[in-house]
C-alpha cells in the first residue's frame, strides 16, 4: 500500500471514530436527564444543570486533550476505552451519587450529581477531538482544512446521534439500557482503534490500558446490567414500570395500607384503594360538586387524566368528558389498573397542541397537570388560558387544581397563579384539599359569572364542605404569568423539594433512582 493510500485509510477511520464519539456526546447529554429525573425532576434546573456540565466537560478534554496529543500521537484509543467504560458505570453509580447529593437541594443536589455522573465521560470524550486533529495533520499548511473537517464531522455525528436517539431509539429502549449499550459500543470501538494504531502507527502501547479498560468492564458488566431493578417486599410492590418519552411511569401497590398509587417519576398523579378502586386523593373530590354547581353540565374536557377518577366521577353524573394526556403509558397504567373506561373521546399529545385542535364548546374544563414534580409552565401562562377560556360554553366553568403552600394566602406562587386567572376570566373561588394543612392542592374554580355555593342543586352538606375549604389568595403578591415570562418554577422551588422529600418517605428513595 503507498503513502497517499495509508493517509486516505487513517483519515477515514479517523472521521468515522470522531463520527461516533460526537453521537455519544449527545446521547449522554440528552439522556443524562432521564436518569437524573425521576429523583430530582425534569425541571429547568436539571436541564440547565446538564447542559452546563457538558459544556464544562467539553472543555477541559478539549484542553486537556490538546496537551497530550502534543506530547504523543498514540493513545486515542485509550481515551476512547476510557471514555467507554465510565459511560458504562453510570447507571451503576447513579443511585449512590443521587443519595450522596440528596441533603444539597434541588439546584446543588440536581448540578453536583450530574457533574460527578456525567462529566468523566464527557471529557474523555471531548479528548477525541484534538487528537484526531493532531493525527490527521501532517504538515501545518493544512492544520486549518484538518481542524474544520474533524469538527465538521463530530458535529454531524452529533446531529445524527440526537435524531436517532430521540426519533427511533429511546421510544424503544430504556435509558439505563442504552447507556450501557453506548458503554459497550465505546470499548468496542477502543479495540478497533488499538488494532488500527498497530497497524499504520505500528504502536502498540495502547494495548495494555485499553485491554484492562475492557476486562474490567466485562467484569462489572453483571452487576451493572442488574443494578436499578425495581424493588418489592411485603410493604411495596411494584406492578407496572415503563419509561416512556415523558417519565418513568409506575403502579405500586402498598399492601398493608390498601393503597395503589400510580406516580410519574417523584409525581403521584393517582391514588386508589387495592380493595374496591375508591379515590384516595381527596382534591378529586370536589368533582363531585362541581355539576351541582352548574346543573346544566353536559360535557366536559380533562387536561391531565391520571387514573381517570375524576372523569369517571363526571360519568356517574352523566356527563360526558373527552380525556386529554400527554403520557400514553399513563394512559395504558389508568386503564389496566384502576378501571378507567372513557366516556368520550382519549387524546393523548401535548395539551397546548391538542386545544388548538379542540371545537368545544365545553361546560366545564378541568386543567390537573400541576403536580408535586416540575412545573409545566406552558400549561399555566395568559396565553393558555385565553385559549381554553375559548373552548367553555357561555355558562362554563375552569377547574385547575395547583400543589402549592399557603402561607396565610400571600405564597408568590399562589398568588401568580390567582393573577393570572384574574386577568382572563372575572370571576374565581379557590378550595383547599386538607384542612388545617399549610402544604396543600389549591382548587381554582374560574368563570364569566358568579358562583354561587348556596344554591338549590347544592346539598347543604356539599355546600358547608366547600365553604370549610375555601380560601383567599393576595393577589397583589404575583405577577401575571406568560408564555414570554413565567417564574413558576422559581416561585415552587421549595414545593418541589417538600413534595420529593413526601414521597421518598412513604415509598422509599430506591423507588426514585433509576
Amino acid at each position: 500500500m503507498n503513502q497517499s493510500s495509508s493517509k486516505f485509510l487513517e483519515k477515514i477511520w479517523l472521521h468515522c471514530t470522531v463520527f461516533l464519539t460526537g453521537a455519544a456526546v449527545m446521547v449522554i447529554e440528552l439522556l443524562g436527564t432521564r436518569l437524573i429525573a425521576p429523583f430530582y425532576g425534569a425541571s429547568l434546573y436539571v436541564w440547565t444543570s446538564l447542559i452546563a456540565v457538558t459544556l464544562i466537560a467539553l472543555a477541559l478534554g478539549y484542553y486537556v486533550g490538546g496537551i497530550l496529543a502534543d506530547r504523543a500521537r498514540s493513545g486515542l484509543s485509550v481515551i476512547i476505552a476510557a471514555s467507554g467504560f465510565l459511560t458504562l458505570v453510570i447507571p451503576w453509580l447513579t443511585g449512590p451519587i443521587l443519595l450522596a447529593t440528596d441533603p444539597l437541594g434541588l439546584r446543588l443536589g440536581s448540578f453536583i450529581s450530574t457533574l460527578i455522573l456525567f462529566s468523566p465521560s464527557l471529557i474523555m470524550l471531548g479528548m477525541v477531538g484534538p487528537f484526531a486533529v493532531k493525527l490527521s495533520t501532517s504538515a501545518l499548511s493544512n492544520v486549518g482544512a484538518s481542524t474544520g473537517s474533524i469538527y465538521a464531522v463530530s458535529t454531524v455525528g452529533s446531529v445524527i446521534g440526537t435524531l436517532f436517539l430521540g426519533f427511533y431509539l429511546f421510544p424503544l429502549v430504556g435509558s439505563r439500557e442504552i447507556f450501557i449499550g453506548l458503554g459497550v459500543a465505546l470499548l468496542i470501538l477502543a479495540i478497533l482503534v488499538t488494532v488500527i494504531e498497530r497497524k499504520y502507527q505500528q504502536s502498540t502501547l495502547s494495548l495494555i490500558p485499553t485491554t484492562l479498560l475492557v476486562v474490567i468492564g466485562i467484569g462489572l458488566f453483571p452487576q451493572i446490567a442488574n443494578s436499578g431493578k425495581p424493588e418489592s417486599s411485603e410493604t411495596i410492590k411494584t406492578l407496572f414500570e415503563r419509561e416512556s418519552l415523558y417519565g418513568w411511569v409506575r403502579v405500586i401497590d402498598k399492601p398493608k395500607e390498601n393503597i395503589r398509587l400510580l406516580t410519574v417519576d417523584a409525581s403521584t398523579i393517582g391514588a386508589a384503594s387495592i380493595s374496591h378502586g375508591q379515590n384516595l386523593l381527596t382534591y378529586q373530590k370536589i368533582v363531585a360538586h362541581i355539576p351541582a354547581l352548574a346543573p346544566a353540565m353536559r360535557n366536559a374536557l380533562l387536561i391531565g387524566q391520571g387514573a381517570g377518577h375524576m372523569a369517571m366521577t363526571l360519568k356517574e353524573h352523566g356527563i360526558v368528558t373527552d380525556t386529554l394526556e400527554i403520557d400514553p403509558a399513563v394512559a395504558e397504567a389508568a386503564t389496566r389498573f384502576f378501571g378507567f373506561e372513557p366516556s368520550g373521546r382519549v387524546i393523548i399529545g401535548d395539551a397546548r397542541y391538542e386545544i388548538r385542535q379542540l371545537k368545544g364548546p365545553y361546560d366545564l374544563i378541568i386543567l390537573d397537570v400541576f403536580t408535586g414534580g416540575s412545573e409545566p409552565t406552558h400549561l399555566l401562562t395568559v396565553e393558555t388560558l385565553t385559549q381554553l377560556r375559548s373552548l367553555l360554553s357561555d355558562q362554563g366553568m375552569l377547574a385547575l387544581n395547583f400543589v402549592s403552600f399557603y402561607e396565610n394566602g400571600q405564597n408568590h406562587a399562589l398568588a401568580s397563579v390567582s393573577k393570572t386567572i384574574a386577568d382572563v376570566f372575572p370571576h374565581q373561588q379557590v378550595f383547599i384539599s386538607d384542612l388545617g394543612s399549610d402544604f396543600n392542592d389549591f382548587i381554582f374554580l374560574a368563570t364569566n359569572h358568579s358562583i354561587h355555593l348556596d344554591n338549590d342543586e347544592l346539598p347543604k352538606k356539599h355546600s358547608e364542605w366547600l365553604k370549610q375549604r375555601m380560601v383567599t389568595i393576595d393577589q397583589s403578591k404575583g405577577v401575571v404569568l406568560t408564555d414570554n415570562l413565567s417564574s413558576l418554577e422559581l416561585l415552587q422551588m421549595r414545593k418541589s423539594e417538600h413534595y420529593r422529600r413526601m414521597i421518598v418517605d412513604t415509598l422509599g428513595t430506591r423507588h426514585f433512582i433509576r
